[in-house]
């Protein structure tokens, strides 16, 4: 395991940016990030776990704008390696493990603080 910690791969400045000043933009952007990615952590490690190969590069695929969006450079980076090992169709699965596990524990970190971070803006709506 790396010293990779989670609050070193959440920042919302782009966000922030092209909100320009909206919250409910932000609180549009977080909620709908809040609601897919579980499903696509899900799908992806389902996938793994059954060896659809296929399955979970695409899924890993569609993540990985989402985790730039959202400002987390290394979780993006760690979920296109699980992409392109998956295109193989015959990937080290346990390397794939680790490194879908690395992002899946900083991405379940982020949701939590991108929860706060909504209600937040909500207050202010």
């Amino acid at each position: 395991m790396s010293d990779f910690s989670p609050d070193k791969d959440l920042d919302l400045s782009f966000l922030y940016e092209i909100a320009d000043g909206s919250d409910e933009f932000i609180v549009d952007s977080i909620g709908l990030f809040l609601e897919q990615t579980p499903l696509l952590l899900n799908t992806i490690s389902d996938a793994i776990n059954s060896g659809d190969w296929t399955t979970a590069a695409s899924a890993a695929h569609k993540l990985k704008p989402n985790l730039g969006f959202f400002g987390m450079p290394l979780s993006q980076a760690n979920i296109q390696e699980v992409e392109l090992a998956c295109k193989t169709g015959t990937p080290d699965v346990a390397a794939v493990l680790n490194k879908f596990n690395e992002v899946k524990a900083t991405v379940n970190h982020n949701l939590l603080e991108l929860q706060k971070i909504k209600a937040e803006k909500e207050a202010n709506l």
